[in-house]
This record gives C-alpha cells, structure tokens and sequence, in this order.
C-alpha cells in the first residue's frame, strides 16, 4: 500500500499556515465581504488562505493538480489537491467559530479521482483531524500527539445521535418527508452543520450525518476521515466517496437505514 506520510505532513503544513492567515482576519471589524454569483458569501480570508496554499503547493507539489472554491482547477495529471480554504464562510463572517480549512489529496483511479489524504482543521475550536488511506484517522494538536478515531457501535435509529446543517436544502429537493421522518425515529437531532458532523461521526459522539447539496471540496477531507475511522460516506444515491453532490456518512451499521429515509419520495 503506498505510502501518504511525506503528503500528510505537507497537508499539515498548509493547514498549519491557513490557520494563521484565517485566525489573524476573524472577527475583525474591516473584514471584506463579497457576495459571489451563487449568492454564497466569500471573505477576503477565504481568498487569502486559498491563495497561500496554493503557493505552497506550487512550490512543494509543481506537478499536482489543484482545485479550490475560490479559483477552479489549476493543472492535470493523476494527483489533485482539493481545497476548501474555510468551509463555515457564513459563520467565520459572523464570529462563529466553527469553520475549517479542508484540504484534501485525491488520486485517479477506478472510479475516478478518490481521496487518498485529508486534513480538517479548526483553530477558533482548537481542533484537527486528519487520515490517509489505509494508514486510520486521527486527532490531536500534531502528528506526533494525536488519538486514533473510530466510529460508534449504536446499531439501532432509536439510539442515534443524528446531526444536519439546515432544514431548507431537504425541503427544496422535496426529500423533507423523510428526512422529518428520520428526525422522529432517532434518539437526538443537532444542526451543528458544515464539517462539523462528519469529524463528530468519525470520533463516534455523532452516530449518523446527511447534506442534500455540497461540492467536492466541502467533502474530500471529510470523507477520508469519516471511511479510515471505520465509517461509511456516500452520496444519498449510495455512491461511496464524494462524487455525488451531496452527502450521507455513518457509522456504517446504520448507513443502509439512513440512506432508506432520506431518499423517500412522496
């Protein structure tokens, strides 16, 4: 199985100097803020962060691809890095502080591109998780001091802890029923949103997660950490990894039943 340490510890590196840039804007008076055409609000933060790891990948990674929310693709070959330069823009605007930078490494293979490396890092909660493939997830301060993550063993809806993002997005693609459904069934229901969810579910306080729309940088790092802790993460169509515009990620017991509620049609 190859080897990912010499790309987990670059990843570790940019999100280290994201950080910095990210955490020296938030929460500042003067932050700019723009309004892009999907309506989305994006930070001068956000941009900042994307530029700076982009140059450090153009130095320490010439041949990689890179794609990132704020300025597309930029290269080809077999080796992508996915970036979303902070994932929670609307909270990081507001001082909220959950929001991450996400950072990703996928390589082509069958089936397309697949995540082989992730970093998620949230410094206003002082917190990081990270894996590669075949090699687990952790999260600590540093790959030196860090705890293996693994997934909860709640096997039935009645017991699970189900977290979401927002009741707007279900409603709009007329998957509210089940989803509402869902909500009745399960022992605890949290709109933590965004990243949140899927790092809460590979550390097992979180059992089940779903967002009816996101892109693939909201879920490449994600999804590495969520599958290398033991989990499962599809698309709501059951589609492993990122691939499907949206997203469905469990402890893997529950997954066939999360998935059966929240592609109910009525």
């Amino acid at each position: 199985m190859p080897d990912y340490r010499d790309d987990l510890r670059l990843a570790h590196v940019l999100a280290d100097a994201a950080d910095a840039a990210t955490m020296d804007r938030f929460k500042a008076l003067d932050l700019k803020v723009e309004t892009k055409p999907d309506m989305t609000p994006v930070s001068e933060a956000d941009k900042a962060a994307e530029e700076l790891i982009r140059g450090h990948l153009g130095r320490a990674r010439p041949r990689d691809a890179i794609l990132g929310e704020e300025y597309g693709v930029e290269g080809t070959g077999p080796r992508r890095w996915v970036i979303d330069p902070i994932d929670g823009t609307k909270n990081y605007v507001r001082g909220v502080p959950v929001w991450a930078t996400l950072i990703a490494l996928m390589e082509a293979g069958e089936g397309g591109y697949q995540p082989v490396v992730g970093v998620v890092s949230a410094p206003a909660l002082a917190r990081r998780w990270w894996a590669s493939k075949g090699h687990g997830a952790f999260t600590g301060r540093s790959l030196s001091s860090a705890s293996r993550l693994r997934v909860s063993q709640v096997s039935r809806m009645k017991d699970a802890s189900f977290a979401y993002s927002s009741l707007s997005g279900w409603e709009e693609r007329s998957l509210l029923d089940g989803f509402l459904d869902l909500s009745r069934e399960v022992w605890r229901t949290r709109a933590y949103g965004d990243f949140w969810p899927y790092m809460m579910v590979a550390e097992g306080s979180v059992d089940i997660c779903a967002e009816p729309e996101l892109s693939l940088w909201d879920m490449a790092a994600t999804a590495i950490v969520v599958t290398e802790a033991g989990g499962s993460f599809t698309g709501l169509d059951g589609r492993p990894g990122p691939h499907s515009g949206n997203a469905a990620a469990s402890n893997g017991i529950l997954h066939d039943e999360l998935l059966g509620y929240l592609n109910q049609r009525y």
